[in-house]
């Protein structure tokens, strides 16, 4: 018993290896904060245009070394690692902009990025633009093509144009957003023969919608440089 007290008292303390101080917004954001409904753009190794992705995944990549900050001002842009972002930005929290998403830590507050670039990722997403209810309500701006209304999203539903029952095809000319109340109308016949018309002709967007309406806020003016000619959709996962 001695003998196993001693091993016990002289065996060596193994430690848990040490983190590097970082910032993960928490899964629930502070009362205060904004930011989290916030997103990032993210650059391939070769500045293309990849992904877009939430504030808590930039944080991460940027956190393990996986990628930094791209950062334009004045028409220039410089590269900033996680932690000379950090004191970049706690020489700007004094100048606070209006468009600016901040993030509280323990000990310190950091900007959010606009852009971020990933270093060893060069690959690029297929240009493939997904015909879905989230880009058909975005393309459409969340008005009903018939009555030519605002909704919030649950009061709203996909129409085709031709029905379904009528061999009609789910494609971007076919399909359009339409509220409960005209959707129910309209029923399984054509426009015409609901005598509704629609406020304008479906198509297919040129850019994703989703994107499109990300640009329309000040905040992400920085991302139009690098979006020329992308169409891939949004949220996709590194």
């Amino acid at each position: 018993m001695q003998g196993l007290q001693t091993a016990k008292k002289h065996s060596p303390r193994v430690r848990s290896p040490r983190r590097r101080a970082c910032v993960v917004p928490p899964a629930s954001a502070p009362p205060h904060s904004n930011a989290l409904s916030s997103s990032v753009l993210v650059l391939n190794r070769l500045y293309m245009a990849i992904h877009v992705v939430n504030v808590r995944r930039a944080f991460g990549l940027l956190c393990r070394e996986l990628a930094e900050v791209i950062h334009i001002e004045e028409g220039k842009y410089a590269t900033y690692s996680f932690d000379s972002w950090r004191e970049i930005s706690e020489l700007r929290a004094e100048l606070k902009q209006p468009n600016d998403d901040w993030i509280r830590a323990v000990n310190f507050e950091i900007l959010v990025p606009r852009v971020v670039r990933l270093l060893l990722f060069d690959r690029l997403p297929k240009q493939k633009l997904h015909l879905s209810r989230r880009n058909v309500l975005a393309r459409d701006g969340h008005i009903c093509q018939y009555c030519g209304r605002h909704f919030p999203t649950h009061l709203l539903s996909i129409d085709h144009v031709l029905p379904r029952s009528r061999n009609g095809e789910t494609t971007w000319e076919n399909v359009v957003c339409a509220c409960l109340k005209c959707n129910v109308k309209k029923g399984g016949r054509t426009p015409r023969e609901a005598r509704m018309k629609l406020i304008a002709p479906p198509g297919r967007p040129s850019r994703n919608p989703a994107l499109s309406t990300k640009l329309k806020d000040p905040k992400y003016e920085s991302w139009k440089v690098w979006l020329d000619g992308v169409c891939w959709d949004v949220g996709a996962k590194v």
